[in-house]
């Protein structure tokens, strides 16, 4: 016998009991029509038509255009400047073989270049979007290798004489311990962020530099004099900044609760 669903979900009898004819004593009897009325009925009642589903929207056409490089990217402008600044490096190995005025004048140029172009690479990169990871690594660490090989240069050559030697050895020595502490504070989710003494001691480290390498009188001044004064106010910049930065280090350690 088919069972129909009412309104409520419920189990509903067929209307048939109206047909149902029997004998006192007997079983009931249906009649055919009341078999056929009710047979309609209940496949009206239980017929239920299957859910609709939607259709899959097309897939969007690909796009002829060019997509734009990943802001990632290597090779942008201003990481491609410090790439070319950190190629100063093996240029500076050549001084000892140019030790004249003219190939002392070349490489203090090349060298004053490089230093300006720290500023240009970084503006650029802030002005354009272009900041990129690899850029924030390299650019600190082409100014360091350009300023040590000059430094050790400069005393290989006696440019520097040897009771400075100490100085040599505190700058590069920072450079490479404020390096090493930077990329633990970075693996640590800690910035150590340049300070200002830090950047006085880079002003002070380029004109220390760049005065050495001339040598000779430039410009009415004795640039060898010149170069080992402001060697001295660099080292003294050197040994504050890279204090600052250890102890701001710590510090953000103890208030993290490290």
């Amino acid at each position: 016998m088919a069972i129909s669903l009412d309104s409520e979900g419920g189990a509903k009898a067929p209307p048939i009991a109206a047909a149902a004819t029997s004998a006192p004593g007997s079983p009931p009897t249906l009649s055919r029509h009341a078999l056929r009325s009710a047979s309609e009925h209940a496949e009206l009642e239980v017929e239920v038509s299957p859910p609709q589903t939607q259709p899959a929207p097309p897939p969007a056409p690909a796009s002829a255009e060019p997509q734009p490089a990943p802001s990632g990217t290597f090779w942008n402008l201003p990481n491609s400047i410090t790439a070319l600044r950190a190629a100063v490096v093996p240029v500076l190995l050549l001084h000892p073989v140019f030790q004249g005025e003219v190939g002392s004048t070349a490489m203090a140029w090349i060298f004053i270049v490089a230093a300006v172009s720290d500023l240009v690479d970084g503006w650029l990169a802030r002005r354009g979007k272009q900041v990129t990871h690899i850029g924030v690594l390299l650019d600190p660490l082409a100014d360091k290798l350009v300023v040590s090989t000059a430094l050790i240069v400069l005393l290989a050559m006696g440019r520097i004489p040897e009771w400075a030697t100490w100085m040599v050895v505190v700058i590069v020595g920072r450079e490479l311990a404020v390096t090493g502490l930077r990329g633990i504070a970075s693996a640590g989710g800690q910035i150590v962020a340049a300070s200002g003494l830090g950047k006085l001691k880079t002003v002070a480290q380029n004109i220390a530099v760049g005065a050495l390498l001339f040598h000779y009188t430039t410009l009415g001044l004795d640039a060898h004099t010149v170069g080992l004064v402001f060697l001295f106010i660099a080292t003294a910049l050197t040994i504050a900044s890279g204090y600052r930065y250890f102890a701001d280090y710590f510090r953000g350690l103890a208030s993290a609760g490290r």
